[in-house]
């Protein structure tokens, strides 16, 4: 859809970690912040070498908690 971040990093699961979404496909399950950036560089949203701006609201939707939320799998 026009308008929408082409990256969607979803809620935390209960097992741990968050998936990813790139352009309506899911790209993998990602454990913080740096599995997010090399999932964006891998599908070429990103330069060779250049820093990822993951606070970018026009590349990355953060829903149900935002960069910093990584919550522990549940014991």
């Amino acid at each position: 859809m026009p308008g929408h971040a082409p990256v969607i990093v979803l809620p935390p699961l209960t097992t741990g970690g968050r998936r990813v979404t790139i352009h309506g496909q899911i790209a993998g399950l990602a454990h913080g912040r740096g599995d997010v950036a090399e999932l964006v560089r891998r599908a070429g949203l990103g330069s060779e070498g250049a820093v990822i701006d993951l606070l970018d609201t026009a590349l990355v939707e953060w829903r149900g908690g935002g960069v910093d939320d990584w919550p522990a799998p549940a014991a």
